[in-house]
């Protein structure tokens, strides 16, 4: 790709024509040899422009506890794209942005979006964020930017099905799967086969099982789940409602009023009034449940997978005594497993577009995933990392996980306005499942008015 001598000479003897060089050297008189340098020395600069152009820079921000097992992910990358910068806004030397949680991460991209502070040319996003930000109009279309050669180079068919369907918003490809997430009910093997119980499968057997082991002393608590008004909340009562039959928004039609909808609420407080769950969980949050559970306190708990690492980890109270199962359900229904998940969509506005995609495909592939899965514990988004033999050593439950979210995912309205209905379904549930003492509001009532409320928000859609 360079010039040898006898070209560069070709070139010093052809520049004494005026009309072949620049304007201003053409006003400027200079000895020969002089010449013959200046020229030289610019055509050195060019080629060194030429061959090595400034490296394009891809910026993007995750949440505090990821940024750690992102470094290394980031060195690999550079290392291997001289031409591409990552520029982790956690760890810029001059402003740096490090979110505290997902509602802050997410606030940090918005305002990127809308030009309050830096724009991101990659948007690390929660899977319930597609259809607000494709709605809005900030994230590039894939469907519309990638070739077919592109797409296949993209191995969309190796990654789970329910990750690439939550990448779609009105029939267009918006996010590419890194890491996936269900909420799965976890239980004690240990106490279970003792008391000669197999696992349960309805709300019933939950119920009986718990109390039975409660009442043995085995246990100060029979199930754990999250009631404080977060989208925790949200999560957790998307399983229970399809556990009976229900559903929270489908299409234009909202089913929180419906006869499913109150029994699923009803089944929570009944948790509460019959000692089965403390009194005070609809203040829990994931984090605390799962301390209460890796302590031995509860026989079941509905929570994520990170949950497990922590229960199995040295100086757990119930480590190598705990096993997961899809989430119970009522007699003739099936299990509802929340989905969750992250990935990465491109800004509309980035001026990268090349780029971007390289880095996306780099992050999302096998080996990259096998390395983030080994080292922080999430669930990996392509189907034969469940079945890796470094990751089955370290969670041997990865195969029956998958089996949980073949089986029994269920996703939350896929709606751009999903962080109002949210907001609504928290404020009345979180309401119902504290009533005043005269029981006001009663789970009917409180559902009909989420309900009404929620088809005011959908009224525009």
């Amino acid at each position: 790709m360079g010039l040898n001598f006898a070209e560069i000479n070709s070139l010093v003897e052809n520049s004494k024509q005026q009309s072949r060089l620049p304007k201003f050297m053409q006003q400027l008189r200079f000895p020969g040899n002089l010449r013959r340098l200046i020229i030289v020395f610019l055509l050195v600069i060019a080629l060194i422009f030429i061959l090595f152009p400034k490296p394009v820079t891809l910026s993007f921000v995750v949440s505090k506890n990821e940024v750690e097992y992102w470094r290394p992910l980031i060195d690999q990358f550079e290392a291997k794209n001289k031409s591409i910068r990552i520029d982790l806004a956690n760890l810029s030397k001059t402003k740096p942005v490090n979110p505290a949680d997902t509602d802050r991460l997410k606030a940090t991209y918005i305002e990127g979006f809308e030009g309050k502070s830096q724009p991101f040319d990659l948007i690390y996003m929660d899977i319930i964020w597609v259809p607000e930000f494709a709605e809005a109009g900030w994230l590039m279309d894939l469907t519309k930017e990638l070739s077919q050669q592109e797409f296949k180079k993209l191995e969309l068919n190796e990654f789970l099905v329910s990750e690439v369907d939550n990448g779609y918003y009105n029939g267009k490809l918006y996010r590419i799967p890194f890491r996936t997430d269900v909420g799965v009910l976890y239980y004690r093997k240990d106490l279970l086969k003792e008391a000669g119980y197999s696992p349960p499968e309805t709300f019933e057997d939950l119920i009986k099982i718990s109390q039975a082991l409660q009442k043995q002393k085995k246990v100060p608590w029979g199930y754990l789940w999250q009631g404080r008004q977060t989208e925790a909340l949200a999560a957790m009562f998307v399983e229970v409602l399809k556990g009976y039959g229900g559903f929270w928004i489908k299409d234009k039609t909202v089913g929180l009023g419906q006869p499913a909808a109150i029994q699923a609420v009803e089944f929570l407080r009944s948790t509460m009034k019959q000692g089965i769950s403390p009194e005070g969980i609809t203040t829990y949050e994931e984090e605390y449940t799962r301390r209460l559970f890796r302590d031995g306190q509860a026989v079941f708990m509905r929570n994520w997978p990170f949950a497990w690492t922590y229960a199995s980890s040295p100086g757990s109270s119930v480590r190598g005594k705990i096993a997961i199962k899809p989430m119970v359900h009522a007699l003739g229904e099936s299990s509802g497993a929340c989905k969750g998940g992250w990935g990465f969509g491109i800004a509309k506005t980035t001026k990268h577009k090349k780029a971007a995609l390289q880095a996306i495909k780099f992050f999302t592939s096998a080996a990259v995933q096998r390395q983030f899965t080994l080292a922080y514990g999430s669930v990996p988004s392509r189907r034969k990392l469940f079945f890796e033999p470094k990751i089955v050593a370290r969670y041997s439950h990865y195969p029956e996980l998958l089996n949980v979210i073949d089986k029994s995912w269920v996703a939350r309205p896929r709606i751009p306005q999903y962080a109002q209905a949210s907001a609504i379904l928290q404020k009345y549930l979180g309401a119902a499942l504290n009533p005043d003492e005269n029981g006001y509001p009663s789970p009917q009532e409180a559902m009909n008015a989420a309900a009404q409320e929620t088809q005011e928000l959908l009224k525009d859609m």
